[in-house]
């Protein structure tokens, strides 16, 4: 718990209601773990647990009874608009972010990330007009990179539907502040990793899967060589961008990076985790076209505005975080991933990244 003055960042919640959409999530968890020394008046978390997305209620072991929880699907807005009354910062964390399983069912991913998004926006303007939106995109809506590190000009041409859906969502939070009055700002993410993450699957990202594999005594398999590059954010680092981006007045209206660290390579990657982990071991296989098909190649986020706009960089060294990452699953593996004969995709992930 915070002792002394809270920084400006976490002061700006002080006895304000807070929305959460995903927070039964990964990033949404956390968060709402983050705002509890804020002392908001209300964290309400929405979440209507996607199987085999992030969802999970044990993230909000801790503080199940210092938050409302309510499980509704963000584009009901029936149901949705009666939790708005009152809220003053909506982060709007829900979302689909397999990149595979939007190419398999691309109409969910649409609904998920672009329809249910607008149905949201609508009942925002008519029950909270005056609530600030916090809104989490993807670095992935800038496809194959032109030019690293990947700035705020870089061209936008998603590879995979999911970053097409996330890119359309980003266009719709730029029209409803544009045309509504709706405050909105909307943060690009890189690999974000940490506690809390999904690891059931391979089909969410990569670090969770290489953390479960490890722990399981398993062989990481890396496509290729493994010399893609990715800079990976700790979740504690992207939160604290998040609450410094939501009460920064500057911010809103703008779409900024929030980038991570160092570029690594894959392998290198995972070889910090089967360090850390001290088990597992590395392998390699040849691409399936399938993945090789919306792979983006190496990829670096540049973070230099969000920087000028609200002091705000990643802080945690890679292997720092892991070490963190791979205690937190140590100590609660039964409530994220059974034995390896539950996996639901046991195929071994590789390049593709979540964000």
């Amino acid at each position: 718990m915070t002792t002394g003055p809270l920084p400006a960042h976490l002061a700006a919640y002080r006895d304000r209601s807070i929305l959460i959409t995903g927070g039964l999530g990964f990033i949404g968890s956390n968060l709402a773990h983050a705002l509890l020394p804020a002392r908001p008046r209300r964290i309400l978390l929405i979440d209507c647990l996607v199987p085999d997305c992030g969802g999970n209620p044990f993230n909000l072991e801790g503080i199940r009874d210092q938050v409302a929880v309510e499980r509704v699907d963000l584009g009901d807005r029936e149901a949705v608009a009666p939790l708005l009354s009152g809220v003053d910062w909506i982060f709007n964390l829900a979302g689909h972010v397999s990149h595979i399983d939007s190419m398999r069912n691309p109409l969910l991913d649409l609904k998920l990330n672009a329809s249910d998004h607008v149905a949201f926006l609508e009942a925002c303007r008519q029950v909270a007009p005056k609530a600030r939106i916090v809104f989490t995109s993807t670095r992935q809506v800038y496809g194959r990179p032109e030019y690293l590190p990947l700035d705020e000009k870089h061209p936008t041409r998603p590879v995979d539907v999911n970053g097409v859906s996330k890119l359309a969502a980003e266009h719709f939070h730029r029209v409803y502040h544009q045309a509504h009055g709706l405050k909105s700002v909307i943060l690009r993410l890189t690999n974000t990793y940490g506690p809390r993450q999904l690891v059931r699957h391979a089909r969410q990202g990569f670090i969770g899967w290489f953390v479960r594999q490890a722990l399981d005594g398993e062989e990481i398999k890396l496509y290729g060589d493994g010399k893609q590059l990715r800079d990976l954010a700790y979740v504690e680092d992207v939160v604290e961008g998040l609450l410094r981006a939501g009460a920064c007045d500057a911010a809103y209206g703008q779409t900024l990076n929030l980038g991570g660290g160092p570029a690594t390579s894959l392998r290198e990657i995972a070889e910090l985790v089967v360090q850390a982990a001290g088990a597992g071991k590395i392998g390699f296989m040849p691409w399936p076209e399938e993945k090789r098909a919306i792979d983006i190649g190496s990829a670096q986020t540049s973070y230099a505005q969000a920087t000028a706009l609200f002091d705000w960089q990643p802080r945690t060294e890679l292997a720092v975080g892991l070490e963190a990452m791979i205690e937190y699953y140590r100590r609660h593996r039964s409530a994220y991933w059974g034995t390896p004969s539950a996996t639901s995709d046991s195929r071994p992930i590789g390049a593709v990244p979540p964000q």
